[in-house]
């Protein structure tokens, strides 16, 4: 399909609803991403790109042929094109503001859902520029259907201007990001690339070359049960314990709600359970690898502390780790950093060197071999009905990726 603009294109993806699910076992976990999936590899294929392909776990594959006769680097583009679980995608409306003036941007399918610069002040950094919105009702998905888009536009681009030099660029889009499984059933070595960058920052000119380390913890609490009637000096209520030890939990300080910058955070995700054993699943993030253990150990501290004062109950904690600070593998190649910046220094932007309080595809391919910081493509406010997106920050994002391909060929070392 040809489309007239990145903002008409961006558009046609984000109407398609391509929602993840953590609850289901599948790979992807929604058939429904395989609708975006297809019609990239369509559009692939018709730009030329042949061996464009989309396998049974939901992974787009497909490459474009390198036009310089030196040896460069391969470098992959990778996006993913779930969104949310957090909102739901189906029926989006993409809505498109031209010319944006910094007005409070009221949301026609619910009124009461208004995006206001005081509470976005990234929109009066954008003044002039063409807002994209949802209408209300749904999210927009921007994360990361801006990325797809950027990629996609960038690729059309080099196959159009054959004249711009490029070596073997790699493009992977991924399914079920959003639920931490990303890269579950990647085939790195299918992929073939040296270096990666996934196209899933907010801001123009973020570049993030460091992510959270993360694990996941479950404390399981563990009662004594006994039928109600007959229960004295006999129940001990898991449920209970469960609710002593989250009533313990500091409320200002060591959660996502009360830490910025580069502070680490465990936070409770969900619970459950009967009278006999109960749980909470934890979240822990922190920049410092070796802290995530501090905070595992506190944790520990806090069940041992709680079940101390209730006779008969017993905890377990339960460790799992999710992914590691990608800078600790970046870092080892300076060109991947150094001809990124290059590229949107190039585009007349200046680079914001942010670290990602989260993690992305690239934080787990990092450790599976494929260095692969982040990059911007204007996506913000995202997993909620006031997500939005410029496309002249898409626009710049593709900009950067040709820039980026270029450089490769001059600076592959």
């Amino acid at each position: 399909m040809q489309y007239s603009s990145i903002a008409e294109r961006f558009s046609a993806y984000a109407r398609i609803d391509t929602q993840s699910d953590p609850n289901s076992p599948s790979q992807p976990s929604t058939e429904k991403q395989k609708d975006l999936s297809r019609v990239l590899v369509k559009e692939l294929l018709d730009l030329g790109l042949s061996d464009a392909e989309l396998d049974e776990h939901g992974y787009v594959y497909a490459t474009l042929p390198s036009n310089v006769d030196h040896e460069v680097p391969v470098i992959c583009w990778c996006a993913h094109v779930d969104t949310s679980p957090d909102c739901t995608g189906a029926g989006v409306k993409p809505l498109i503001h031209p010319n944006y003036q910094g007005q409070d941007i009221v949301l026609p399918d619910d009124p009461t859902q208004v995006i206001r610069p005081s509470e976005h002040p990234y929109l009066l950094e954008r003044i002039g520029d063409d807002l994209i919105t949802a209408s209300g009702t749904t999210l927009l998905g921007a994360d990361d259907k801006a990325g797809v888009a950027a990629i996609m536009h960038a690729v059309e681009h080099l196959v159009n201007n054959p004249s711009l030099k490029h070596g073997k660029i790699r493009i992977l889009f991924t399914p079920d990001e959003e639920i931490g499984r990303g890269v579950d059933k990647v085939n790195i070595e299918k992929l073939a690339a040296d270096y990666g960058y996934t196209l899933d920052a907010g801001e123009r000119g973020c570049y993030e070359e460091e992510t959270f380390s993360a694990d996941g913890a479950k404390v399981h609490f563990y009662g004594i049960s006994a039928h109600p009637g007959y229960a004295k000096d006999k129940l001990v209520n898991a449920l209970k314990v469960a609710g002593d030890f989250m009533g313990r939990l500091p409320r200002t300080e060591w959660s996502p709600e009360t830490t910025s910058n580069r502070q680490g955070f465990v936070h409770p995700v969900s619970m459950g359970g009967v009278a006999e054993h109960a749980w909470v699943s934890f979240i822990v993030r922190d920049f410092n690898t070796a802290e995530l253990a501090a905070h595992e150990a506190r944790l520990t501290a806090l069940a041992e502390a709680v079940t101390a004062d209730w006779p008969g109950a017993r905890f377990e904690v339960e460790v799992s780790e999710q992914y590691r600070n990608m800078k600790d593998m970046v870092s080892l190649t300076p060109a991947i950093s150094r001809n990124a910046l290059q590229a949107i220094e190039e585009a007349g932007i200046k680079p914001q060197l942010t670290s990602a309080r989260g993690g992305t595809d690239g934080s787990r391919l990092s450790f599976m071999g494929l260095p692969c910081p982040n990059i911007f493509t204007g996506e913000m406010a995202f997993h909620g009905k006031h997500e939005y997106v410029f496309a002249q920050d898409m626009e710049k994002s593709a900009e950067v990726l040709v820039n980026l391909a270029r450089i490769w060929t001059e600076n592959p070392k």
